[in-house]
Order: C-alpha cells, then structure tokens, then sequence
C-alpha cells in the first residue's frame, strides 16, 4: 500500500506542483539513497515531467533495490516502453509475469508493448489472458479493443466495447473510445450521432461546476482570451491546422494554451506553436479539479477544445463548464455529445443546413472551408513515377479508415484497369495481422492482393513526402476521409478523387477539394468516385499538368490563406462570445 509520503507527493503532482514534488523527493532521496521507494518515486514523477534519462535512472535502481517487487519491474517498463525502448519493455513484463503471472497490470504492460511492436496477434492473446483474469478492468478492455482494431478487426473491437457497456454504462472512457471508432467505421450515422447523445447523458455536468471567473464581455479596446485544450499542439497531424489562426491571430486576442501532451524538446512543432502562444501550460499530470481551476484562474473568455473524443482529451473537464464559451474544432470529426460545449467548427459543405440535428452543439460554420493547412517548409518537390512505372493509386490514411467501404470502391477502380497497382501507406501495416487482414479484403473484393504494395513507415518526414512521389492518383477513403494526406497529396502534385457522402467525415476531403480550387475530383456518389478515378488515371496528360501545378493551386487557394482564414476564424470566435453574452444580459 503506498505510503502517506507517496500519496502525498502524486497529490502534489496532479494539482500544478509537479515540480515541488520532484524536489522533495530528491531531497528525500539523497537522504535515503537505497530506499526503494523514495527512488521509484522519484522516477515516477521525472517520468510525468518527460525527463525520460533521469526516469528510466531511477526506475532501474529501484528495481536493483528491490528486485523481488513485480510493481517496480511494471514501472520500469511502462517507462522504458514510453521512451521507445520495446523489446526491453517487454522482456521486462515477461519476466514480471514469470514472478507474478497474476498481476493484471504486465498483461496489461504486455498488450502496450506487443501494440509497439506491431505484433496485434501476441497483443490479443496477452488481452485474452489477462481478461481471463479481470475481466471487468475496464483499462484492459480498452487495450484489448485496441489490439483487435490494430489487427484490422474494427468491427470485433466495437463490439468488445458494447458487450464492456452493457454491464457498465457508466464508464464513460470505454464509451469514449467507442464513439471514436464508431466515427471512423460505422456507416449508420443516426446510430453514431445517437451513441454521442448517450455519452453527453452519461456523462452529466459535474456538481462542482460554477460560474466562469470572467463575467464581464471585453469590448473593443479589451483582448479575448482564447484558450487551447489540446494533447496535440506538437508534431501531429493537428499542428498543421492550428498554426494559422495560431500565428495570424489579430490585435484583441490573447491565446493561452493548455497542452495535455507530456513536453519534448525535440519537437520543433510544439515549440514553434508554444512560441506563437502569449502563456502556455503543460497541463498532462493535472487532475480534472486542477485543470477545472487553472482553466477559470486565466480568465479564458473561449475555450477551444481540440480533441474531442481522441486520445488525450478533456471531457469530464469540459462537462464543468470552465469557460463562459466552448467551441470544439478540428481536432474531432463529430459531436462531442456535451451540452456543455457550445459550438461545433463545420462549413457549409462538411455539415449542409438540415444536418444540426447530427450534433449537440451549434454549428459555427467558417466558410469557404473550416480548416487551413499549414504545409512543411522542407518538402521536396513535387514528381511523376518514373515513366516506366505502372499506374499506381495510393492511399496513405490510417488503417482504421481502411475498411469494407473504402476497399470495394477501390476494387471496382482497379478492376477497371488491370495493369494498376495500389501503394498503401499507414503506420499500422508494420503489423502482419494487419497486412493479412487487409489483404483478404482485397481478395474478397475481387482483386488480387499482389498488386498491392503495403508500406507502414518512413524514416524521415522527407521520405515520407516523396513517396507521394510514385502515386499517379490518390484514392480517398470512406465513410472517413482523409484531411491531413489529403493535402498533403495535394501539395505533392498527387490528385485526390473523393465522393461526397452523407456525414461531416465523409464529406471533409469534399470541402478541402472545393478550397483547393478542384472541385471537379469530388463525385457525387461511388459510381462517379470510379468513373474520376479511372478517366483521370488514363488521362496521362492531364497528370502530367496537375503534378506540375497543384502546389502552387493549392498556395493560392483558401485553404492556405492563412491570414485570411484566421481573420475570419477570430471574428466567427468573438460573435460566439458576443452572443453568448446577449443571451446572458437577456
């Protein structure tokens, strides 16, 4: 059982005095330098202050002090998994089990580093035995569902999670992960937007929630406080959509973050953003009262929230109301399903007039698209396949997006043209249970998975671009389209033919097309998603034009209008605020 100076030093670190804590137990450290648990301390709280070095120091030497204690060697390896050391990690939580085979927390280590290595099929047996176990751990369930979905088998880990739900309605992190891979991979959109209403209805506004500090609406010669709540304001997919209004923002805005990701120093993209930022706090090791407070003492008039139901979110924070004004954005392709949250960042083409009842919240639509792109300044250049290259369609989306849907209408494309091949990027196919899955969908789909090409990794971001450079055409996914590779494919010369669909997911690359000046890629339906598709890969002088204009298409179109879009982005915030007011003084 942990000790009071334990509980005390994890209190201090989840309430904003992370730092404090961590010189306590130096302190106490160097008086007892062989006190296990002082040392394992203080590892732990190095470890959530992202000093991975001097962690995994202390971890180790809490495990030679105690080398009988199966809690010290699960630490250690949690941590040695957070900093990319896997096989060890593993090796590690083998030999925890070997000491303890009933400690739910390795299997449940084990499932984590399986996941790293790319290994779905050693993960689900490791879920398999340590829910043999617990059954009920709601945690392990959720690695579980991960495993199966990393394995391809979405469908299996959806219901993983409803049979979980069944006998637990109230755990609101499963039903999180739940609407997450519903919103990838359902296609019946009355029951996604239903399952969201369930989670705002589960997870009700907290009885702790008051006022917001601020009371008082700025006017013109008072800046709006715009707070960011994101776990992504770092190299991630997000990062390139937040810059701009981030970096245009104009005189009258102060932006204060709130990162829910652990700091890195080596990542360019959260230290140019946190440049951009007149405050920003590192906000991970925080609980849900500390953030609550913090949020309230920096007076934010609009709480942008940026992830929704993806990792890292916030929501039993959001449930508090913490702002005056809550406006979800970019971050999450749904509903957020909280009554608490005001406002839902859309235009007109991801989410036509009739669609609000598909949302909890009002649709703040920014048009003529709700995102801008910020492409990477060392990207190289844009270049056709070699000439003696087959045509070749290329997707580089997440595996989560690669299902059923989007595999049949791919299909009847390669159909169509025999000779054609299909390179498909994403991180995920570093997994063999993977790779086989998606394989038999091909193969059920008529199409023989030799002509595929599966590639999960690049080193660099520079050889992940060039890539784009043995695609003739890319081919968008459904019922959830690619954002991030969309633009990028854009960017690199590469057309993206798309179909409009019937939800905001299956209609974003539609609005990002249309921005990017090429509406003519978007279909209207699967049979003219075929038809663009096959026409345009028989076109050869017409990809030939695109791979040499698209980029500079793409910079002079809206959707890299960066100063354009964050006027508009900033105006459509403070008529949120002022509105808001209006009905407060009403």
């Amino acid at each position: 059982m942990p000790s009071d100076m334990w509980n005390r030093a994890m209190h201090d670190a989840e309430t904003g005095r992370l730092q404090e804590a961590i010189a306590n137990a130096r302190m106490r450290q160097r008086m007892k330098p062989k006190d296990p648990e002082t040392t394992e301390l203080l590892g732990l709280l190095l470890q959530r202050a992202g000093d991975t070095e001097q962690s995994l120091h202390y971890l180790r030497r809490g495990v030679e002090l105690l080398p009988g204690e199966p809690i010290h060697h699960h630490n250690l390896a949690s941590a040695l998994l957070a900093a990319r050391h896997v096989q060890e990690a593993i090796d590690i939580w083998k030999r925890t089990l070997a000491m303890a085979p009933n400690l739910g927390l390795a299997w449940m280590g084990l499932v984590n580093g399986y996941l790293a290595a790319e290994d779905s099929t050693k993960a689900i047996e490791a879920g398999e035995r340590g829910l043999a176990l617990e059954p009920e751990w709601a945690d392990l369930v959720g690695n579980y569902a991960v495993a199966l979905e990393r394995a391809g088998r979405t469908d299996d880990a959806i219901r993983t999670l409803e049979r979980h739900l069944q006998r637990h309605p109230g755990d609101t992190g499963l039903r999180s992960n739940l609407l997450l891979l519903m919103t990838y991979a359902n296609p019946d959109t009355a029951a996604v937007a239903a399952a969201h209403r369930t989670f705002g209805a589960t997870l009700p506004p907290s009885s702790s929630m008051r006022e917001p500090a601020r009371s008082a609406a700025p006017n013109a010669a008072q800046p709006l406080r715009i707070g960011i709540l994101s776990s992504d304001l770092r190299n991630h997919s997000v990062g390139y959509f937040v810059e701009a209004f981030m970096r245009h923002a104009p005189q009258g805005v102060e932006l204060v973050a709130f990162s829910t990701a652990v700091p890195a120093a080596d990542d360019r993209m959260m230290q140019r953003l946190r440049s951009l930022a007149a405050s920003w706090h590192d906000v991970a090791p925080l609980n849900d009262d500390a953030l609550d407070a913090l949020i309230r003492s920096e007076r934010i008039d609009v709480l942008l929230e940026l992830n929704g139901h993806t990792a890292g979110g916030r929501l039993e924070v959001l449930a508090r109301k913490p702002a005056p004004v809550i406006v979800s954005a970019i971050g999450y392709l749904n509903t957020t399903g909280l009554a608490t949250v005001d406002w839902r960042l859309v235009d007109a083409i991801t989410d036509p007039p009739g669609s609000e009842h598909l949302c909890t919240e009002r649709l703040l639509r920014l048009d003529p698209c709700h995102l801008c792109y910020t492409p990477p300044t060392d990207a190289p250049e844009p270049a056709l396949p070699a000439a003696d290259a087959p045509l070749t369609f290329g997707s580089f989306n997440s595996m989560v997006k690669l299902g059923d849907d989007s595999v049949a209408r791919w299909a009847r494309v390669l159909t169509a043209i025999p000779d054609a091949r299909m390179l498909i990027k994403a991180q995920g196919l570093g997994d063999a249970g993977a790779r086989a899955t998606l394989a038999k969908r091909f193969e059920s789909a008529g199409v023989d998975p030799a002509r595929l090409e599966m590639i999960a990794y690049s080193r660099t971001r520079d050889e992940h671009m060039r890539l784009y450079n043995r695609v003739h055409v890319a081919l968008d996914t459904t019922p959830c389209n690619g954002v991030t590779t969309t633009c990028e494919a854009l960017w690199m010369g590469v057309p993206v033919v798309a179909a409009l669909g019937d939800r905001h997911t299956d209609r974003l690359a539609a609005s990002l097309l249309r921005a990017a000046g090429h509406p003519e890629l978007v279909a209207n339906d699967a049979e003219g998603f075929v038809r663009i598709a096959v026409d345009l890969a028989r076109d050869r002088a017409r990809l030939t034009d695109l791979r040499h204009t698209l980029r500079s298409d793409l910079a002079a179109s809206s959707l890299l209008d960066a100063p354009g879009y964050a006027a508009r982005f900033h105006a459509a915030l403070r008529n949120c605020w002022n509105q808001s007011r209006g009905a407060m003084n009403a």
